[in-house]
């Protein structure tokens, strides 16, 4: 016998209920990200999750040399 699924059931799509800790770290990560990107011209803002929370923020900037540098 074949179990079809209730679509007359309502299905939970809201992700999970985050905790206040999680949520103080993940403003205080979004900040920190924003001064991350701030006066970035050329490179790049990598965030690094685990479980659900940053851990990690990496800046790489670049320095593009002029063409009278290049020489």
């Amino acid at each position: 016998m074949t179990h079809k699924p209730n679509d007359s059931q309502p299905h939970d799509t809201a992700p999970p209920a985050t905790s206040e800790p999680h949520a103080a770290n993940n403003d205080a990560a979004l900040n920190r990200i924003g001064d991350a990107l701030r006066g970035l011209r050329y490179g790049s803002v990598l965030a690094i999750v685990q479980d659900g929370v940053v851990v990690q923020i990496e800046r790489t900037e670049k320095t593009r040399l002029g063409k009278t540098e290049r020489s």
